[in-house]
Parts: C-alpha cells; sequence; structure tokens
C-alpha cells in the first residue's frame, strides 16, 4: 500500500507552514534518515528525514506552496514492488491528524517526516498502553502489520525517533498475544474548566469603520499570527503582577571594561546583557522556588536555570534558550548568545533552541526605553523587563550624587510565583549587578 508524507507540526503551534525545497524528485530512492524537504514554519526553516525507505512515487506539494496545513499529504512513497498506478485518488485528500501520526523532533533538533504512516491510517488500530497506562508510540502502518501478525506492540522497543516503533521494528518480531479488546464505552469527555475567552469585533467589522479612509491591509504571515495568539492567551489566562525595582550600574560598567580589555586577544566583548543574563540565573539558584513553570495542574520546579532572551528579528521575535546559564562564564554566554541571536535573525534555530526555560529576559535599553512592562510567555513563570542606564541623581549618605541607574520590571504568574518570592527573586538579580564580581565566584 502506497505511503502518505504528511505536513508535519514542528513545534506546539504550528498549524501550517511552507514548502521551502524538494530535495527529491519523482522516481528517487530514500533511506531512512536521508534528508527529503525543507519546510518554513512560523519560527524556523527545518530540514526533514525520512523515517523508512521505498521511492518517491508522487509529490503532490510543490516546493514553494505556502499555507500548507498540519497532515496534509505532500508526497507518496512507494514500497518494493509498488508502482504509481497503486496511488489512489485519496492521496490528494488531507489524512486525519492525530496526536500519535504528527512528527516528532529529533536529539538533533530535527523533525522527522513518518515515512511510515500511510494513507490507509484510518484503518490502523488504536495505539495499545501498557499496564503502566502509558501510551506506546507506535506508526499507524507498524500498528496495522502487528494486528495482522498478532504482535504485542507493548513487548517492543522502537528504534524509530524518540522509541517510536516503526514498521522495521515488527516485521522483525515474533508472533505473540495480540492486545484483548476492551467492551469498556468510551470515557465521556471531561466538562471544560473554564468559560470561553469574550472575542472582539470581526475583521470585516472592523475594516468597516474605517471603508472612508485610505489604508494599506497587511496580511499575517505565520510567525506574527502565532504571537497574537500566543500572547493574547498569555495576558487574557495569565493573572500577572509587576515588581519593580532599580540597580545602579557604575561598578558593573568599570568592571565589564576592565574584562573586556582582557578578552580582546580572544575576540570577545561583553555586553551588558550577558551580565543580566548571568544575574539572573545565579538568582534562579539562590531563589530556587521562583525557577518554575505553570504546566496547568501542576507547578515543575526546574534544577538548572535554562533563560530565554528575546531577539528582535523583522516581523516578530524569537526567545532562544540559554541552558544551564548558571554554570557558564560571562564569556561563554556572550558567545551563545551571539550565535543563537545570529541565528534567530536568519530563522535557522531548531525547535529545541527556542523551546523551554523557566524565565525570561526582554532588553529594550538599547533603544531607549527607560521602563516598560513585558507580557510573560507561556509557560514560563515570570519575564524581566530591562530598560536603559540613565545617569540619575540618587542619594548616597545624605549626599546627592550621579550614578548610572537602570529600571527594571518583573512581569511574574502568580499562580507559579508569590509576591514575597517574586521580591526575594529581584532583590537577588540587583544584588548581582550591583556587585559584579560575585559573579565570578
Amino acid at each position: 500500500m502506497p505511503t502518505e508524507i504528511l505536513m508535519p507540526a514542528l513545534s506546539p503551534t504550528m498549524e501550517e507552514g511552507t514548502l521551502a525545497k524538494w530535495l527529491v524528485k519523482e522516481g528517487d530512492e530514500v533511506k531512512s534518515g536521508d534528508i527529503i524537504a525543507e519546510i518554513e514554519t512560523d519560527k524556523a526553516t527545518m530540514e526533514f528525514e525520512a523515517v523508512d525507505e521505498g521511492r518517491i512515487g508522487k509529490i503532490l506539494v510543490e516546493e514553494g506552496s505556502a499555507g500548507v496545513a498540519v497532515n496534509t499529504p505532500i508526497a507518496v512513497l512507494l514500497e518494493e514492488g509498488e508502482s504509481a498506478d497503486d496511488i489512489g485518488s485519496s492521496a490528494a485528500k488531507p489524512a486525519a491528524a492525530s496526536g500519535d501520526d504528527k512528527a516528532h523532533p529529533n536529539d538533533t533538533g530535527q523533525t522527522v517526516i513518518r515515512a511510515d504512516s500511510g494513507g490507509d491510517a484510518a484503518k490502523a488500530p488504536p495505539a495499545p498502553v501498557t499496564d503502566k497506562g502509558d501510551r506506546v508510540f507506535a506508526s499507524p502502518l507498524a500498528r496495522r502489520i502487528a494486528a495482522d501478525k498478532g504482535i504485542d506492540l507493548t513487548t517492543l522497543t522502537g528504534s524509530g525517533p524518540r522509541g517510536r516503533i516503526v514498521k522495521a521494528d515488527v516485521e522483525g518480531a515474533k508472533a505473540g498475544a495480540a492486545p484483548a479488546k476492551s467492551d469498556a464505552p468510551a470515557a465521556a469527555p471531561a466538562p471544560a474548566t473554564a468559560a470561553e475567552a469574550p472575542k472582539g469585533p470581526s475583521a470585516d467589522a472592523i475594516a468597516k469603520i474605517y471603508a472612508d479612509r485610505e489604508t494599506e491591509e497587511v496580511k499575517l504571515d505565520g510567525m506574527r499570527r502565532t504571537i497574537a495568539q500566543r500572547l493574547g492567551e498569555a495576558k487574557s489566562t495569565i493573572p500577572h503582577f509587576y515588581l519593580r525595582r532599580s540597580a545602579k550600574l557604575d561598578e558593573l560598567m568599570k568592571f565589564r571594561a576592565t574584562l573586556n580589555q582582557q578578552l580582546e586577544g580572544r575576540g570577545v566583548k561583553l555586553s551588558v546583557n550577558d551580565f543580566i543574563i548571568k544575574a539572573c540565573a545565579l538568582a534562579l539558584q539562590q531563589v530556587p522556588d521562583a525557577n518554575a513553570v505553570w504546566a496547568g495542574d501542576r507547578i515543575i520546579k526546574l534544577k538548572p536555570s535554562d533563560v530565554a532572551v528575546a531577539v528582535a528579528v523583522e516581523g516578530g521575535l524569537f526567545t532562544p534558550v540559554l541552558k544551564d546559564a548558571d554554570a557558564k562564564t560571562l564569556s561563554k554566554l556572550s558567545t551563545e548568545m551571539k550565535d543563537l541571536a545570529n541565528r534567530a535573525k536568519n530563522k535557522k534555530l531548531a525547535p529545541h533552541e527556542y523551546q523551554g526555560g523557566s524565565f525570561a529576559i526582554s532588553n529594550l535599553g538599547m533603544f531607549g526605553i527607560e521602563n516598560f512592562d513585558a507580557v510573560i510567555n507561556p509557560p514560563h513563570g515570570a519575564i524581566l523587563a530591562v530598560g536603559a542606564g540613565i545617569k540619575t541623581p540618587v542619594v548616597e549618605d545624605d549626599q546627592v550624587v550621579i550614578r548610572n541607574v537602570m529600571s527594571m520590571t518583573l512581569s511574574v504568574d502568580h499562580r507559579v510565583i508569590d509576591g514575597a518570592l517574586g521580591a526575594q527573586l529581584l532583590e537577588a538579580i540587583v544584588a548581582h549587578l550591583e556587585n559584579p564580581m560575585g559573579m565570578l565566584a
């Protein structure tokens, strides 16, 4: 049976993408691991690998096609002995989506196309579960073969991405007792836990308001649509509260100048933002209860300090994550941040490089912004909005002196972090910024 290759979901928010380039043509033989296409999402351009081997029988979506919905067939793979005559008309129709049928990112950050999932997926048995209630991930083709041969999938170890059971695993297994079918009725869907958020006026209704004015309509691309959706949900569903502090940067600026002079020979130049990243990472270690994310029905506390940093790109922004930032030197953080920022601007980040983390930093100081409030990027527990350092008169020992003062606002998810805990975190951040030598200890 010819196998459909579907448009995969590269991230939890992806609904459609652009098939940027085919790296194979009809008639080409492909093996597991071969890169066969490049697909643009709202965040990046990703390479895709085939899981199974076969021959490209038909390309259904031309390269350059935009707005291709997830789980739409984009090509047909033929196995040995099959020909183009075996490709039915169903190959041109979108296949039904299921949580198990989406693409899964592999350990390199690339996302792997399910080259063995097939247009006959609807006839595949449902994914079995273990005695502990864990779902067994197997491709539809593997499930069909297992059902025909009487193989219990719960006894197999998958060789596919993230342990997924594929065709080769089942064909090499010995027949055994198939899982018994359950006659128990399906569980009723859980009742909604919250009322649907109110919707604003329709696009047509808003357009009518400006019908007599000269306007230009800008269509939303994938990135802008995702930003609008996620941050709209964040602002309406996350109970934000805000904590504000200022930090005196005079010692940090002197220390930075000294370090940069010493690092000049190595081609490293530390920015103020590098110190802010390090200060936040260390503060999360000092206040571990604040190093946490909201997971719907629980709070997940992280052990390492994985800090995300907002990077402005054309049409939107990325938040690449600096993992284990507390354990890295300032020079290492600086080099890694520059690399992530450059690749973010070229949309070359892999999903694992911009997903995760518990805390984010948004710095608009370089644009002269004195202070602002940032929107939390879920599931993070907090985000630090950083303004510009400005020479300001302050009182020290009853004397008025001029200091370089930077304003900061910590936006906090009250479900994760309470007021006193947030205050401790912000206090620790300020302490590190005002005593920068301690960050090297």
